[in-house]
């Protein structure tokens, strides 16, 4: 895979979790929820990014 295309990968990763993790802060959820949602979207990163997109709290 070239270099520039993973780099690109990378920097829209970050910027998908950069945007969950502000669309979970924001939601109407608990803190101990949103807490949960964000370890999840850290931890597992492409799918906990797809469980949050599918299941996750949202904006209220």
């Amino acid at each position: 895979m070239n270099a520039n295309f993973t780099g690109f990968l990378g920097v829209l990763h970050l910027a998908l979790v950069v945007w969950a993790a502000v669309s979970i802060l924001g939601a109407r959820a608990s803190q101990g929820q949103k807490v949960f949602w964000i370890l999840l979207v850290l931890v597992f990163p492409v799918v906990g990014l797809i469980i949050w997109f599918l299941a996750g709290p949202k904006k209220g």
